[in-house]
Parts: C-alpha cells; sequence; structure tokens
C-alpha cells in the first residue's frame, strides 16, 4: 500500500469511526428525548456539536476529493455507507423525538397561556361604570414563536 493509499485507507476509517460514534451520541439523545428527559439529552450537547462540526467538515472533503473514496477497497466503503446509512436512520428518529417534544411543549404552553387568561377574567366584578368587565381574550401573555 502506496504512503497516499494508506492516508486515505485511514482517513476512511477514521471518518467511519467518526460516524459511528455521532451515531451512538445522537441515539442516546433520541433515547432522552423520546424517555421526556431532555436535561439528559443536554448532558453530551457540546460533544456532540463538536464531533458534528468534525463529521461535516470530513464529508464535505471526501464529497470534494472523490478519488480517495474510490480508491479505498470494497469492503472499506461498504463499512462507510452502512455507518452512514445508520446514522441518518438516528437522525431521522431524533427529528421525530425532537418534533414530539415541541408540540408537547407548545401544546403545555399555550394551556398554560388559556388558562391564566380565564383565571384573570374570573370573579371580577362590576367595572367603575357598573358594567361587567370584557370578557374577550386577554392578550397579555406573550408567547415567543421561535423557542
Amino acid at each position: 500500500m502506496t504512503t497516499a493509499n494508506h492516508t486515505s485507507y485511514q482517513r476512511i476509517q477514521d471518518l467511519i469511526a467518526l460516524t459511528e460514534q455521532l451515531t451512538a451520541l445522537i441515539a442516546e439523545q433520541a433515547q432522552a428525548f423520546e424517555g421526556r428527559r431532555p436535561q439528559d439529552a443536554a448532558r453530551n450537547m457540546e460533544e456532540t456539536s463538536r464531533l458534528a462540526n468534525i463529521y461535516r467538515r470530513e464529508a464535505q472533503s471526501l464529497r470534494a476529493d472523490s478519488v480517495q473514496l474510490a480508491q479505498a477497497p470494497l469492503e472499506q466503503r461498504v463499512r462507510l455507507i452502512r455507518a452512514t446509512e445508520a446514522f441518518d436512520a438516528v437522525m431521522a428518529r431524533q427529528g421525530r423525538a425532537l418534533t414530539a417534544a415541541k408540540t408537547v411543549t407548545e401544546g403545555l404552553v399555550h394551556a398554560i397561556a388559556h388558562e391564566v387568561a380565564a383565571q384573570r377574567t374570573k370573579g371580577v366584578g362590576y367595572g367603575p361604570s357598573g358594567a361587567a368587565p370584557r370578557t374577550g381574550p386577554v392578550t397579555a401573555v406573550t408567547l415567543n414563536q421561535r423557542a
């Protein structure tokens, strides 16, 4: 094996290991969200972000230099493809878990806001002019739509 081939082989091996490590971390996060324990998902957030940035750079670099991948042994390319497929599957799982968590959180915020609005209008007597207070929606609660 020439030096260039050895470097190419090692680089792809490193990418496979990185992909597997990142897949494991994201699977843990997905499990935490599915188990309604987002605080557990936050535990490895910094490491996951660091590895995701390295993965992005390495995958982009490998795509730009497709000769390295073409020269890799078939067994190694198959391992990379399988690792990438597992990574994609875990990312889809995490996406579903995050969407579910977001939906539940938004539902809770809306329910609390409606309850606060209902409590503010209950038990209020007549106003200064003797008229009953308006029962329209209270808009003092602000919801952040980007959260």
